[in-house]
């Protein structure tokens, strides 16, 4: 029975892997970038949500929107200022300038919020469920509902939209859909946008699971983002999404059958990656990225 109670946690968890793996894929497979800024994005998304609670007092489902724009507002930025500008004939040049962005928004975050946690408002009131044995919370109904809201109108967007049948284009290759008439600067841009949006969400989502947010978290969500990535397949939407909840049930599965004093869960999962790097590098569900 515990090992359901924790499958249910892991659930919440694995959804909220999903948000920021997405992220990483649509931006990878549109740039063929690793975008390392894009944890503190999460981390500045969640900051942007507390204070839009503390300063307003908007409900969630206002607050969440609202910081979804923000830090779609700030990908939109990083892209034009730090990505865009650097010459496309230097492969590590935007994963350097990335990088850059990371350490600038984690010293900004620092400067401005201090280097300790800081708690998360109370964004519901929360309650507890009872069937039999197992117990769930509102904020974890609350927190998956949201994350496979999120994740089920990306699908239709990219599945269905102009917008979306033109970032399927540049993925496969920037030359051809330039020449079918694609604005590939635009579908680049905007890739960061929603992209940075759904980390924002997902900033918002750990910090009423948590209740806690510090300047570090985004290094945290970063990693794992990227070993979801990874397990999904690089370029993989869809992928990303059950690698997310892949990830999360494994972890919450290796504390019970895995008793220790020691947090492991960071050992599953980078041990999860080095295993995928080996046996599987495609992915469980195979890359959609073509090489340009």
């Amino acid at each position: 029975m515990i090992l359901f109670q924790q499958l249910i946690n892991g659930l919440m968890l694995g959804a909220t892997y999903s948000l920021v793996a997405i992220g990483y894929t649509l931006i990878f497979g549109v740039l063929g970038l690793l975008h390392f800024a894009h944890g503190e994005v999460l981390m500045a998304g969640a900051f942007m949500g507390l204070y839009i609670i503390l300063w307003s007092g908007l409900p969630l489902y206002i607050t969440l929107p609202l910081t979804m724009i923000a830090t779609g507002i700030l990908g939109l930025i990083v892209q034009f200022f730090a990505i865009r500008p650097i010459k496309k004939d230097y492969h590590l040049a935007p994963l350097l300038s990335t990088i850059g962005v990371t350490i600038i928004l984690q010293h900004l975050a620092i400067k401005i919020f201090g280097g300790y946690g800081t708690r998360f408002p109370d964004a519901i009131s929360t309650k507890i469920y009872k069937f039999g044995a197992l117990t769930i919370s509102s904020d974890s109904l609350l927190i998956f509902g949201i994350a496979v809201m999120l994740m089920l109108v990306l699908y239709f967007f990219i599945a269905k939209t102009k917008v979306g049948r033109a970032m399927r284009a540049v993925a496969e290759s920037h030359l051809t859909a330039g020449f079918l008439g694609v604005n590939v600067d635009r579908i680049v841009l905007i890739t960061f946008g929603v992209a940075s949006a759904l980390a924002g969400a997902a900033g918002v989502l750990v910090g009423i699971a948590f209740h806690t947010i510090t300047p570090f978290m985004g290094l945290t969500f970063a990693l794992k983002g990227l070993v979801v990535m990874l397990l999904g397949g690089l370029g993989n939407v869809v992928g990303a999404m059950i690698g997310g909840l892949i990830l999360g049930l494994a972890e919450v599965s290796s504390v019970v059958l895995i008793p220790s004093e020691i947090n492991l869960q960071d050992v599953f999962a980078f041990g999860i990656m080095i295993l995928i790097l080996i046996f599987k590098p495609e992915g469980l569900f195979g890359t959609r990225v073509s090489k340009r």
